[in-house]
């Protein structure tokens, strides 16, 4: 097993940031007397591909610099070696995203050296991991997330953001994703679906759909407000069909989680999952679109252990 850490680094996450505020990032990790290997991260995906061929050659303690999905890629990298068991694995993150939701949990810093300085400190929590099964171009594929996983009109607005992404060559503001958002609202139809929760099912037209293990997504919105990341339990927000203009007005309210008091919002807490649909309903998890359903989640308690920055 080796000692050093292992780092993956995105260095296109935040618009890009990471390109210019590396150096900054490296001597500070230098400062604090790290040892360590970079691995730099040049397509989608290819964090999955580090972390599990790596991991194969004894390293344990991983950073992740870059945002959720580069931490998304990570855990599913950890997930997919065979190795050594997966509570054995250390993740610790230096966030350069645009989101960093998962880091909100944690206080984990914006600032590089701050952010440093809690890695250091090295104080260990176990966290709960999600798995899903989904649809992706017609094939069943799985994913696991560690933060929060949205269906239909999350993934939607995500897709487009990420198209956008794609056209301005990685560098998109928060104000792109706030202007999808809007335009999203106007055109987006709730999709009849069909949900089960621990063997009971009902249905409903669903506007949108959340399950977290964290409360943050969207840049700070808490869509499942009392999520515990680490009591085996995922949390489930559905917003069924609801007016547009009552979206508008209730907006504040994603931010400090108390939307889940209309009466169009139901909350659940499960250890699994499984929702259908005769329609399009699309699934993105971490920030990252995935596709869409049947999608079936269940939850990895305990699953591996992640620096923290909770007193």
């Amino acid at each position: 097993m080796k000692e050093e850490y292992l780092i993956i680094a995105n260095l296109h996450a935040g618009g890009n940031t990471g390109e210019k505020d590396w150096p900054i990032i490296e001597a500070g990790l230098i400062e604090e007397g790290f040892k360590y290997k970079t691995v730099f991260t040049n397509r989608r995906g290819h964090a999955i591909e580090i972390a599990k061929n790596l991991i194969t050659k004894g390293y344990r303690n991983i950073i992740g610099v870059g945002g959720d999905g580069t931490l998304n890629e990570i855990v599913n990298g950890v997930f997919l070696q065979t190795n050594v068991p997966y509570n054995q694995i250390t993740i610790g993150m230096i966030p350069i995203g645009t989101g960093n939701d998962w880091c909100r949990t944690f206080n984990i810093p914006n600032d590089y050296n701050e952010a440093i300085a809690v890695i250091k400190n090295n104080k260990k929590v176990f966290q709960d991991i999600a798995k899903i099964s989904f649809c992706s171009e017609g094939e069943e594929s799985d994913r696991y997330f560690i933060n929060v996983a949205g269906m239909g009109f999350d993934a939607v607005v995500l897709r487009k953001s990420n198209e956008d992404k794609e056209k301005r060559r990685g560098k998109v503001s928060s104000l792109v994703y706030y202007k999808n958002i809007l335009s999203t609202l106007f055109t987006h139809k709730s999709l009849p679906c069909k949900i089960s929760i621990d063997n009971k099912s009902f249905e409903v037209d669903v506007f949108s759909l959340n399950a977290g293990l964290c409360k943050y997504s969207g840049g700070g919105m808490m869509q499942v407000p009392n999520a515990v990341f680490n009591d085996g339990m995922l949390d489930v927000t559905i917003i069924n069909r609801i007016k547009k203009f009552k979206v508008i007005r209730n907006i504040k309210k994603l931010y400090d989680g108390s939307f889940i008091n209309l009466k169009e919002v139901q909350t659940h807490k499960t250890k699994c999952l499984h929702v259908e649909s005769k329609h399009n309903l699309l699934l993105e998890a971490d920030g990252e679109f995935l596709g869409n359903a049947p999608a079936k989640f269940s939850i990895v308690p305990s699953a591996l252990n992640i620096i923290s920055n909770l007193k």
